[in-house]
């Protein structure tokens, strides 16, 4: 009974502690929102200030802003952490390592290299403390309605302690074992068959549209045949009108493809089809990376061909 209560007491200890959050965009904001309808108090920082400040604002007795990424890890004993890019992580992630002690758990949950993760993995576990990649599958909807993919390996301490929270911002969790960079090899393979369909889709419709045909007749074909997928429902009518809200931004989009074509290479593995999308991609980074990666569809469409 007395070790009952002790047991009791550690878990409402373990309860009254924020998680800490870092990293508040497309993706990050709506899946602490989620942990905060989950019953989550949230220790959050975002490179822009501001979207942190208002998220406090919305949440009020929910949501703590901290002035730096290292003291939501000096405070938090469980921190997620959703950078956009290579460039964020090697910019933020240096900064929290100091804060890192026994005791201490990291989840990753963006989209980086295979290498990347595994010197962040290292760098953690070297303080003592333990680490989780989680990339996630699925964009800013799914992240929204709580409907997220994990795709996770590493310290198995970590994916326990995560696991309601996990619960609460996706629909499936994967665990592919300790060694910490499958669960990124499995997102970038996703995502390389994903932005080779895109493609695919775009060229249709670029071809359709030369053809003088009737491009929306085309997308509830191919939604009533075998190509039909959920992805074909949402971004077919978005590329087809030209209405390309950021819910995947392209530039994010290519630089999971270049990843992949990358990692393929490193496995003497032939990608001929991602490779060529890859350079699609890049021919509308400049001018459309900040749009939904719908955008593709602008790489192959003519001026003359641009619907209202």
């Amino acid at each position: 009974q007395f070790l009952y209560f002790i047991g009791f007491f550690r878990d409402m200890s373990a309860e009254s502690k924020p998680i800490g959050f870092i990293g508040l965009g497309i993706m990050g904001l709506p899946m602490c929102r989620n942990l905060i309808k989950a019953g989550r108090r949230v220790l959050v920082w975002n490179r822009t200030a501001e979207t942190a400040a208002k998220l406090a604002a919305d949440e009020p007795g929910n949501v703590t802003v901290a002035a730096t990424a290292a003291e939501v890890v000096e405070k938090c004993d469980l921190v997620y952490s959703m950078l956009s890019t290579l460039e964020a992580s090697e910019a933020v992630f240096p900064a929290i390592v100091p804060a890192l002690a026994a005791g201490k758990m990291m989840v990753d949950c963006a989209t980086l290299t295979v290498c990347r993760m595994r010197c962040m993995a290292a760098a953690v576990r070297g303080a003592g403390a333990l680490f989780l990649e989680a990339p996630v599958s699925g964009s800013k909807g799914p992240a929204e309605a709580g409907q997220l993919i994990f795709l996770t390996a590493g310290d198995e301490e970590v994916r326990a302690a995560a696991a309601a929270d996990l619960d609460a911002m996706g629909k499936k969790t994967f665990y592919f074992g300790a060694g910490v960079g499958k669960g990124t090899e499995m997102k970038l393979v996703v995502n390389m068959v994903m932005a080779v369909q895109l493609n695919a889709v775009a060229e249709g419709i670029t071809l359709a549209e030369a053809c003088d045909l009737d491009v929306d007749a085309l997308g509830e074909i191919l939604n009533m045949g075998a190509m039909a997928s959920p992805m074909m429902k949402l971004k077919f009518p978005m590329m087809a009108h030209d209405n390309l809200p950021p819910q995947f931004p392209l530039k994010h989009a290519q630089k999971d493809l270049r990843f992949a074509v990358d990692m393929a290479d490193q496995h003497d593995t032939a990608v001929p089809l991602s490779a060529a999308a890859n350079e699609q991609f890049k021919l509308v980074r400049a001018e459309h990376g900040d749009r939904d990666f719908g955008a593709i569809v602008h790489a192959t469409r003519r001026p003359k061909q641009k619907r209202d």
